[in-house]
């Protein structure tokens, strides 16, 4: 006569089923580190292209330059103005501080490198909430504008 499967098997396969399903939802709803990393790198390409275009495309997201919560921020190397950012452009970058008080915009006016792509970590709120998470975001210095996108680690 054959075995009924214990209860704890059966969940395990139930649990198998049900989590890659809650996992994959939450990565179609935010961007990730991967993501947010080849979303700069291809800034960086249409910085170097046409730096007027590419900042046009960055500030209406065209271009696949706006996915979910990821989006490229870039500010004028010389004095810190914001020129592409959804909601902080004409701000000064170098003012700029995370929900907890760190200097993160001072961090990247002072540390962005040509041709190096630098991580920075803080707490900032997604698009459209007033919670701050911990956020990371990947920089670098092209064309006279300190670039970067950040992603959220939740």
């Amino acid at each position: 006569m054959p075995r009924k499967p214990s209860a704890s098997i059966a969940r395990a396969a139930v649990l198998a089923l049900v989590l890659p399903v809650s996992v994959l939802t939450a990565q179609a709803s935010y961007g990730t580190e991967a993501q947010a990393k080849a979303m700069l790198n291809r800034a960086v390409a249409a910085m170097k292209q046409d730096t007027a275009k590419a900042l046009a495309m960055f500030n209406k997201g065209e271009g696949g330059f706006k996915d979910r919560d990821l989006y490229v921020f870039c500010a004028n190397a010389a004095n810190g103005t914001l020129m592409a950012h959804p909601y902080l452009r004409g701000e000064h970058l170098q003012d700029i501080k995370g929900k907890k008080g760190y200097p993160l915009g001072k961090e990247i006016m002072q540390n962005a490198t040509v041709g190096k792509i630098k991580e920075v970590s803080y707490w900032w709120p997604r698009p459209g909430s007033d919670k701050a998470l911990e956020k990371h975001a990947f920089y670098t210095k092209v064309e006279g504008y300190n670039c970067g996108v950040g992603y959220y680690k939740e």
